[in-house]
């Protein structure tokens, strides 16, 4: 056969398997993505290798039966499972050694990547060098860690923080610890974050006494350059802007260039989701576009002057071949530059694919470019799967493309602007009904505004503020033009957000339901007769009538979130929730915003009522943010939150009382609202008690009381009992005493706490206690979250058990059970 009939002969059978072998490969993925625990690296060698064979098998059958194809699916799959797999268990292979754990490690490491600077901090990503533990022994720490740096007297301005850059050696004392988050339902996986960056430990620099000190050993920038480059450039843009310019605007300019959103305050990223235009901040296909239209006109002018010197060049590449290559190349540049997110990820693929397919002179349906770019993502990260941002560009992509081209073409100058204007609404208000279910299963909302206010930011950010921001590059002043741009479109972000009802939230439905409402709004916008189209308003109903299910008249559960070293409870009963508490501040949020919300709005409930116990920080760290979002609440606590909260508070006080669904409220404690605490108790002996129920099929939350309110509330109502107990203090060793235990014979009894915090918690002897009168017990350090229900009360649910994952942390053996070895880590046996 001629060696062309070959060739022909191949690219035919590739394009008839190449469908079902790409989805195959991106379902393959998706399965690997759902196991608990890896297989030994031999399982998923054996797996391709019988692929392999099936797939050989397959090459022969096709010849006499065509449809034989879609049996490359399965093979593909496997293939890609097995694939994903060994990657998986080589990252694994590197993950931090045990003696490293929480330990102080004298090392030699080198920055791999932009840091991220703070007021007060520096955050940045290295590869350890070399390693060794206090006494000596050598470490071997592979892989990639994040490390924080706080100097002493940074808090209090004392201190600068130190400049790190890419390329540079230092040397000094790390606290590293293996990757560990907190885990709740409908909260942010930061374990599943860790793994997708290729982290294998966290940690912080440890400034130590005078010969710990962290030094600089050297430079080797060339190692990291484009790294290196996005620091300079990221750094000059906050120098030059920061002095004159609001910082919600320096952090958008340099999100836009360098694709660093550290900057952006907190408070604004709160009007950016409202508005729905999260995606045009960091650097979307939109951006890469953009940047890749302008490229190829411009590198296709350039080829045009230098053929006109040098004619032979363009016989040997033709201007639309040079400028197709190069406006691909300088978007894969501008992309790498940017962080190589996913959107830039697929709009590079996409692009690629497209200036092939035209230069070889063939055209590809856009089903097949649009999965072809979802392979070449899913085989770049596989983790990329786990990205809310990957499913909603891939969607947002396939609307577009399967809306086709205009069969009629404006000729004037009106009539093409008319048609622009119109196109854009058109388009946008499909993508926002596409996207509108997909968003409400990821964030649990959707922008009702958002159509409004991507009309107006999608055309400021893509033709007016990214080019000018980019172009500050090369002319620095003009970063002060794209800090003014940034500046108008926040102001007009943040008029639209204080819109009522800027944002529709709605519980969380099932994964079936969600899926289906999902393909019923893509089918709604498809190009197909209305009488298909109007089936999507039946896929979308369930989704719309969905109520999550609520206990029973009569009874309540309890649900405590894993909120680290802090507390937190809600409680619901048929038609009413209460939260407990608010948990700790952290970072530039807190536990309100990070877990108590999300749960909540997933629930479906709003709180009718608010106890803050008492005024710790790990306890109403988040007060603020619940007084704001639930303002109508009523609120109970023992001291007087000022500004925090505006509306009135309720002082709680034992014999106050009342009745939801027919379960009964009562707090047991303080005695009285002007009742003042022994000098030694401060605070804590004041925090509200609150027991929900009665008898064994009670609640207790009782805050942070010592055993000397314990042996009074047991003083004064012997026959106090309950089947809940949340320990007092975290498990701390002078709450939770034995009279306390011996009087309540509680059913079940749960710690929250922070995975190895710094004062032990929960206590040894707290835990001697439990065990000795053999109470089941569970802390959400190991447990995660934990469900507690009235009508189950010896039971409860952890979180860490319901979904686990090969990258999640795996919870001790014991934890929601009468032996726990987290006792052994609290190691620190005189701390409170």
């Amino acid at each position: 056969m001629p060696e062309g009939a070959w060739i022909q002969t191949g690219a035919a059978a590739v394009r008839r398997v190449w469908g079902p072998a790409a989805l195959g490969w991106v379902l393959g993925t998706a399965l690997q993505l759902t196991q608990a625990s890896l297989w030994p690296v031999w399982g998923y060698v054996a797996l391709a290798l019988l692929a392999l064979m099936a797939g050989v098998g397959l090459m022969r059958a096709m010849r006499h039966w065509p449809r034989s194809r879609w049996g490359w699916l399965p093979v593909a799959a496997a293939l890609a499972f097995a694939a994903t797999g060994g990657r998986a268990v080589g990252f694994a292979a590197q993950a931090l050694p045990p003696a490293a754990d929480g330990a102080l490690v004298h090392a030699v490491w080198q920055v791999t990547a932009m840091p991220s600077r703070g007021a007060q901090s520096v955050a940045f990503e290295a590869q350890v060098l070399q390693a060794r533990t206090r006494d000596g022994h050598d470490l071997p720490i592979r892989g990639t860690i994040r490390l924080s740096w706080r100097p002493f007297g940074a808090v209090r301005g004392e201190a600068a923080v130190p400049r790190v850059l890419p390329g540079e050696t230092w040397q000094g004392s790390l606290r590293l610890r293996a990757p560990r988050g907190l885990a709740n339902p409908h909260g942010f996986d930061a374990e599943a974050w860790l793994w997708r960056e290729g982290i294998v430990a966290t940690g912080s620099v440890s400034e130590g006494g005078r010969h710990d000190a962290p030094r600089r050993l050297a430079d080797d920038s060339w190692r990291y350059p484009v790294e290196r480059a996005r620091t300079i450039v990221r750094d000059a843009i906050v120098e030059r802007l920061q002095p004159g310019h609001e910082l919600a605007a320096v952090g958008l300019v340099a999100a836009l260039v360098t694709g660093d959103q550290g900057a952006i305050p907190a408070a604004e990223w709160a009007a950016i989701r409202a508005t729905g235009v999260a995606h045009l901040v960091s650097i979307s296909g939109l951006h890469v576009t953009m940047f890749a239209v302008i490229a190829t006109v411009a590198v296709g002018l350039v080829w045009r002057g230098v053929g006109r010197r040098w004619p032979a060049v363009l016989l040997r590449w033709p201007v639309p071949v040079a400028a197709g290559v190069g406006g691909v190349a300088l978007a894969t540049a501008y992309a790498l530059f940017a962080g190589w997110g996913v959107p830039a990820q697929r709009t590079v693929s996409m692009l690629a694919l497209v200036v092939a397919l035209r230069l070889s002179g063939r055209r590809w349906p856009w089903g097949a470019t649009w999965l072809a770019a979802m392979v070449v993502a899913v085989v770049l990260d596989p983790w990329a799967l786990l990205q809310p941002g990957f499913w909603l560009s891939f969607v947002a992509v396939a609307v577009l493309f399967g809306q086709g081209g205009a069969a009629w073409q404006p000729t004037g100058l009106g009539q093409r602007l008319h048609h622009a204007v119109m196109g854009l609404l058109r388009v946008q208000a499909l993508i926002t009904v596409a996207l509108a279910p997909l968003t409400l299963l990821l964030f649990g909302q959707v922008s009702v505004i958002g159509l409004l206010a991507n009309l107006i930011a999608i055309p400021w950010v893509t033709w007016a503020l990214t080019p000018v921001a980019l172009a500050g590059v090369a002319v620095a002043p003009l970063w002060d033009a794209a800090a003014w741009l940034a500046q108008a479109l926040l102001a007009v972000l943040r008029w639209l957000a204080a819109w009522p009802l800027a944002v529709w939230e709605r519980p969380a439905p099932p994964l079936p339901l969600a899926v289906a409402a999902c393909a019923g709004a893509v089918l709604l916008v498809w190009r197909a007769p209305w009488r298909w189209r109007v089936w999507g308003l039946w896929l979308l109903w369930p989704v719309l009538a969905f109520r999550p299910a609520t206990p029973p008249p009569g009874a309540f559960e309890v649900l405590l979130p894993d909120v680290g070293q802090g507390s937190a409870a809600i409680v619901r009963t048929a038609r009413h929730t209460l939260v407990f508490d608010s948990g700790p501040p952290m970072g530039r949020s807190d536990a309100a915003e990070r877990v108590l919300l999300p749960w909540l709005r997933a629930l479906g409930s709003v709180p009718d009522a608010v106890v803050i116990s008492h005024d710790d920080s790990d306890h109403a760290g988040g007060l603020a943010t619940l007084a704001q979002a639930f303002p109508t609440a009523t609120w109970w606590a023992s001291f007087d939150p000022g500004a925090r909260h505006a509306g009135p508070v309720q002082t709680c006080a034992a014999g106050v009382s009342w009745a939801w669904d027919g379960v009964s409220f009562e707090f047991l404690h303080p005695p009285a609202p002007d009742w003042v605490p022994p000098r030694q108790g401060g605070d804590n002996a004041r925090s509200c008690v609150l027991r929900i129920g009665q008898g064994e099929h009670a609640a207790l939350l009782v805050g942070d009381i010592r055993q000397e309110e314990e042996a009074a509330l047991v003083a004064a109502d012997p026959t106090l009992r309950t089947g809940l107990l949340v320990a007092a203090h975290h498990g701390s060793r002078t709450s939770t005493g034995a009279v306390w235990l011996d009087a309540l014979r509680p059913r079940a009894v749960v710690i929250q706490a922070g995975w190895r915090n710094r004062y032990g918690h929960p206590h040894p002897a707290v835990l001697q206690r439990l065990q000795a009168r053999g109470i089941p017990w569970a802390d959400t350090p190991t447990c995660g979250a934990v469900t507690w229900r009235s009508a189950d009360p010896a039971a409860l649910a952890c979180e860490r058990a319901r979904a686990p994952r090969y990258w999640h942390a795996v919870p001790h053996a014991g934890a929601a059970g009468t032996e726990n070895p987290r006792a052994d880590a609290a190691s620190d046996a005189g701390a409170d």
